[in-house]
């Protein structure tokens, strides 16, 4: 008896859910959009590492730092704008403004802001400027790596580290020096007598900017970043973004076949890709890895131009430019659309609110909260007593001295813990400059003048120096009626 056959089926391997990373490395090219990113490159980093040492006098006794964020004094100063946390909504408004107006940028020119000003952008440059001094450019940084190790590459490599280490630490005391008066933070730190905090958050920048700019690079805008995930949001058939004039370029074809046959202008050299910082193929189409660099752009443009062919293959342009061309009509830029008015208006309102709200701001802010437990206390004498907890916040740097009575209750008198034991009509109270005064404040009345339980009334504080009132609406308890 035969023995069954069993047929034999290959199940192939599934494919795995991770790839090895493989390195990028960006080619060095000249041209407009590369010497604009230096420029650029350049004020970001003049106004990073130049912009707390700038002085800015404020008086005597306060901090002469043009820009601070001080976390001892809990205010936030930019030159004449003094900012306390009782006044973070400007804050919010800072960001607000940030978001609408990268919204509005990514509209109108696409991810502008991503190749040109995002942070990881500017820092994975002069770190990959400092590689290719030391290593040369890109095929030979890939021999480079592939070759063995020599003390030649030592040498290189261990140069490259120290330079890239040495940066990321400035990079780290720079970010604290916003935080910290420059000067004297800097001296602490170089004579060993800084904080444990000082040193650690300058390490702990300096270790992020070294992993992200040297190592992790384009994977940050790739992976990391969440903003090419819902960038397309923001585009429209009329954003200016970088295209791929395919209808002119295809097929592709090298130089010296150009005359053989039927093609298009792209002599598929490669070289906009290796130029590009995440390795992207722009001739494929537009991707979320594009990062809005346009240094193709100058790659392409040194091709044509070697070539003597138009220029501008790989360019800024919107897709509805793009498929003008094709069809031979002429191109014509929206740049004012709906989207991009409705984020101007959005972005005009909010700095025209925050501008009114500094403009107009009070240099003297009040809290009172008022005592709940117990909610009022009857005298021996049948008065009715509430507690208050009232707060002077004086945002000058001068002493200043109010005059402070209560109005819309009848026979109303107060005590002020250490300033008026014996019930007054009026009390004056002091606050030092730039502080909150805290005062414990009661407020006793005859139960004949609450017509309910709760009694509207006013603290009124008159300001002993330019006469300045300003009233205060609380309330005053009494019995259920």
């Amino acid at each position: 008896m035969s023995e069954p056959i069993v047929e034999q089926h290959h199940i192939p391997e599934s494919p795995g859910l991770y790839a090895k990373h493989q390195k990028v490395y960006p080619q060095e090219i000249g041209g407009y959009y590369r010497n604009l990113k230096w420029k650029v490159t350049a004020a970001i980093m003049a106004f990073y590492f130049l912009a707390p040492w700038i002085r800015w006098d404020r008086g005597e006794g306060q901090p002469d730092q043009a820009i601070l964020v001080s976390m001892t004094l809990r205010r936030l100063y930019f030159f004449d704008i003094e900012i306390w946390p009782q006044e973070i909504y400007y804050l919010t408004g800072i960001l607000v403004l940030a978001a609408v107006g990268l919204f509005l940028a990514t509209s109108m020119a696409g991810r502008v802001w991503c190749g040109f000003t995002c942070w990881q952008t500017v820092w994975t440059d002069l770190f990959v400027w400092v590689e290719t001094r030391l290593e040369g450019d890109r095929n030979k940084r890939m021999k480079f790596d592939k070759a063995p190790w020599t003390l030649d590459k030592l040498g290189r490599k261990t140069l490259k580290q120290i330079i890239w280490i040495v940066f990321s630490i400035l990079t780290g005391a720079g970010w604290i020096f916003f935080f910290n008066d420059a000067p004297t933070a800097a001296m602490d730190m170089l004579t060993g007598q800084g904080t444990w905090g000082l040193y650690g958050f300058t390490l702990l920048f300096a270790g992020t900017t070294y992993l992200l700019a040297g190592f992790a690079r384009e994977q940050v805008c790739i992976y990391m970043c969440p903003w090419p995930r819902f960038q397309g949001a923001m585009f429209d058939e009329h954003s200016l973004i970088v295209t791929y004039e395919a209808w002119r370029g295809e097929p592709r074809g090298k130089a010296k076949n150009k005359e053989a046959g039927n093609l298009g202008d792209c002599v598929d050299c490669n070289l906009c890709v290796n130029v590009c910082p995440t390795g992207v193929d722009i001739r494929e189409g537009d991707q979320f890895q594009c990062i809005g660099c346009a240094l193709c752009v100058d790659a392409c443009n040194s091709i044509m131009t070697k070539l003597g062919r138009p220029g501008e293959l790989i360019t800024y342009d919107s897709v509805s430019n793009q498929m003008a061309r094709e069809r031979g009509d002429v191109p014509k830029k929206r740049l004012i659309r709906k989207r991009t008015v409705a984020y101007t208006l959005l972005l005009c309102a909010v700095l025209a609110l925050m501008a009114y709200g500094l403009v107009n701001r009070s240099e003297l802010e009040i809290n009172v909260q008022r005592d709940r437990s117990p909610l009022f206390v009857q005298l021996s004498d049948g008065q009715i007593r509430n507690g208050y907890t009232f707060k002077l916040l004086n945002m000058v740097a001068e002493p200043q001295t109010f005059t402070l009575m209560v109005d819309e209750l009848n026979g109303a008198k107060m005590t002020v813990i250490g300033v008026a034991p014996d019930p007054v009509d009026q009390v004056t109270l002091d606050v030092g400059p730039d502080t909150v005064a805290t005062y414990r404040i009661f407020v006793r009345a005859p139960k004949e003048s609450l017509s309910s339980q709760f009694k509207d009334m006013e603290f009124v504080l008159t300001n002993s120096a330019t006469g300045q009132i300003i009233e205060y609406d609380s309330r005053f308890a009494g019995p259920d009626r």
